[in-house]
């Protein structure tokens, strides 16, 4: 069923079976992160939870919808929409956060393309530029008024954003990579494995990078495209690499940043818990 006219809310029947897995994983994983951030005090990972209740809520939208299957309503067509295409923004923010965090820790800012004060602040900046773009253009494509057909134009551009910024994050990242490896300074000193989790950053950057491209090539092509017409895509290019961008912070928890710039504090590796109280030892609690 068309929202208004020219606009059709989906081009095939849902699967609500998809939708309820999804929310399943997002609404576990989410769980795990909400007690690592509590127990941790990490709280510049808060816009990165934040993405995993807009992810689950999403996909829950998505479900009811699938259940008002053919005679679809605006409501939670449009939640879904607006809440899983601007969760990956959140996760950003705190990863854009945790590099400049983590330059800190290894008293390494000369190896930074960027002085340690403006990194966060010029990513962030982009970050919420972008968050802001694709929030108006899922708004005024809900709209019933002709200002509705520049909401896929607006989205296009805070995506162009998005990956622009991330782009530049990631150069910004593996030159700070080269140089350390080139001039060690900090490196291992304490026991931080800045190795390890400079990875951690590679690989969720780099999932979040290519889901922003197919949802740039996926708005660019328009209501009726190819990759919206085909549910699967989403699946496989958003959903699944969302999942798999707050499955690597499970396991490579930026706690262990935290308690570095602390000097000391609680980490969490999954479920685990551990306490790390001055150099470089930690203990199992």
């Amino acid at each position: 069923m068309s929202g208004r006219e020219g606009f059709q809310f989906f081009y095939y029947d849902p699967s609500l079976a998809a939708a309820v897995i999804f929310i399943i994983c997002f609404l576990a994983t989410t769980i795990l992160h909400t007690y690592q951030l509590f127990q941790t005090r990490t709280w510049f990972f808060i816009p990165f939870l934040l993405g995993g209740y807009f992810e689950w809520i999403g996909y829950v939208a998505r479900a009811v919808a699938c259940t008002q299957t053919p005679n679809w309503t605006l409501g939670p067509y449009i939640v879904q929409a607006v809440l899983t295409l601007v969760a990956p923004a959140l996760f950003a923010a705190s990863i854009y956060m945790e590099l400049g965090r983590m330059i800190s820790v290894l008293g390494a800012e000369k190896h930074s393309m960027i002085r340690i004060r403006w990194m966060t602040k010029i990513f962030v900046a982009g970050d919420i530029l972008s968050f802001l773009m694709q929030s108006a253009g899922a708004g005024i494509m809900a709209a019933k008024s002709k200002m509705a057909e520049n909401g896929p134009h607006i989205i296009v551009g805070g995506l162009v954003v998005q990956i622009v910024f991330f782009g530049f994050f990631m150069i910004s990242s593996a030159v700070f990579h080269m140089r350390m490896n080139r001039d060690p300074v900090g490196d291992g000193s304490f026991g931080f494995n800045w190795r390890r989790l400079l990875s951690a950053l590679y690989g969720a950057s780099a999932l979040i990078l290519i889901r922003s491209v197919f949802r740039l090539i996926e708005y660019a092509q328009g209501n009726g495209g190819y990759l919206v017409a085909h549910e699967w895509f989403m699946y496989i290019f958003d959903a699944l690499l969302m999942f798999g961008t707050m499955l690597v912070f499970h396991v490579e928890h930026p706690s262990e940043l935290n308690a570095w710039l602390k000097g000391s504090g609680v980490v969490c590796r999954g479920v685990i818990r551990f306490e790390r109280i001055g150099g470089s030892g930690m203990m199992m609690s």
